[in-house]
């Protein structure tokens, strides 16, 4: 997750008094660092996230300006440059939706060998572990970014569809600020960053810091074309059954109990094949993937709960997991982490919340 950074953690890199750095940036903006040399640069912005990066061409001659904050799920950051350059991620990079919105010049993304590009006007959507690199092109170029913490991601896509993510979202990598949902988007975004950086009026509202990534992750989930998207439509047209309703109701009410699949279809009034055949059509499962999504989530509860002093194996068997090394695994398949990461994160979590953006 990506963690709040204080101002001792950023370089600081103020603004020379006759630097002709600021002309490459909008003035009105009043960027906090600027400088004339690509590795400092990369010192003040890419090292707290931990990206690499290389130029295209000689860095002679290269001038850079601009703005980063971070607070708890959200980074963003306003840069502005003379040159081209690529990043990419490393294994320490935070595990991010990056959001690249250009205002002069071009960001692109090469995944799978495709690339992607996208101009001002324009939206680039991409997790940085699934992007080969990422692209900063253009004579001159200026992009503001604003980067998720793919945890959120994970959390709502799960709160939508009653299911982890499993595997890549394959969200649609360009999405167009002019269309109703892209205002939408580009709308929400911008609020972000610009609430962040200049005087931070954003950084002053807990409940609005709490409630706007998980707004922005449901919007982006909603209306960006991604692998679920159809079965995302299905369930907004076809509501479940009342005997999947039941059977629901029935896995919740009794979720910490050794229950079956034959004795949740007789709390549904249903044969086990028909319960099998509407949670496939309605829920895109199985009923005991459904049931093991429940404990999962159950246990991940229990594990980022700071009262709860229970050892992971306890807590492993509190939920029906009799096997801690497969627990384990197939927590890791739906969280990207492990159960002893997830615990080690309650104590960053805490912080998170008594800390303030520089």
């Amino acid at each position: 997750m990506p963690k709040t950074i204080s101002a001792g953690e950023w370089p600081h890199r103020s603004l020379p008094a006759n630097s002709e750095a600021l002309m490459i940036h909008n003035a009105a903006l009043a960027p906090r660092w600027a400088g004339a040399d690509f590795d400092g640069m990369l010192e003040t912005f890419l090292g707290p996230a931990h990206f690499d990066a290389s130029p295209v061409h000689s860095t002679k001659g290269f001038r850079w300006s601009g703005d980063a904050r971070s607070h708890g799920a959200v980074t963003v950051a306003d840069l502005a440059c003379n040159g081209e350059w690529n990043l990419s991620a490393t294994a320490e990079t935070p595990e991010w939706l990056t959001i690249h919105m250009p205002r002069e010049g071009f960001s692109g993304m090469t995944r799978r060998q495709i690339t992607t590009t996208a101009s001002p006007g324009q939206m680039l959507l991409g997790q940085s572990h699934e992007a080969d690199h990422f692209l900063v092109r253009g004579a001159l170029h200026r992009s503001q970014k604003l980067f998720l913490d793919w945890e959120q991601i994970r959390r709502t896509f799960g709160q939508l569809f009653e299911a982890p993510l499993v595997g890549s979202l394959d969200l649609s990598p360009v999405m167009d600020g002019s269309t109703p949902s892209g205002h939408l988007v580009k709308n929400l975004v911008e609020t972000m960053i610009s609430g962040m950086l200049g005087d931070g009026i954003l950084l002053q509202s807990p409940i609005a810091m709490t409630n706007l990534p998980q707004a922005l992750a449901e919007l982006l989930i909603r209306s960006v074309p991604h692998r679920y998207s159809q079965r995302l439509e299905q369930a907004a047209f076809t509501p479940a059954p009342r005997h999947i309703r039941r059977a629901i109701d029935f896995m919740h009410a009794n979720i910490a109990e050794p229950i079956t699949i034959a004795m949740i279809a007789r709390s549904a009034n249903v044969s086990v094949r028909a319960l099998e055949t509407g949670f496939r059509t309605f829920k895109g499962a199985t009923p005991s993937s459904y049931l093991r999504t429940l404990r999962l989530r159950a246990a991940r509860k229990d594990l980022l709960d700071r009262s709860n002093l229970q050892s992971i194996r306890d807590i492993c068997l509190k939920w029906g997991f009799v096997h801690a090394g497969r627990f384990s695994a197939l927590y890791g398949s739906v969280y990207g982490e492990s159960p002893r990461e997830t615990r080690r994160r309650k104590s960053e979590a805490v912080s998170a919340q008594h800390t303030t953006a520089f």
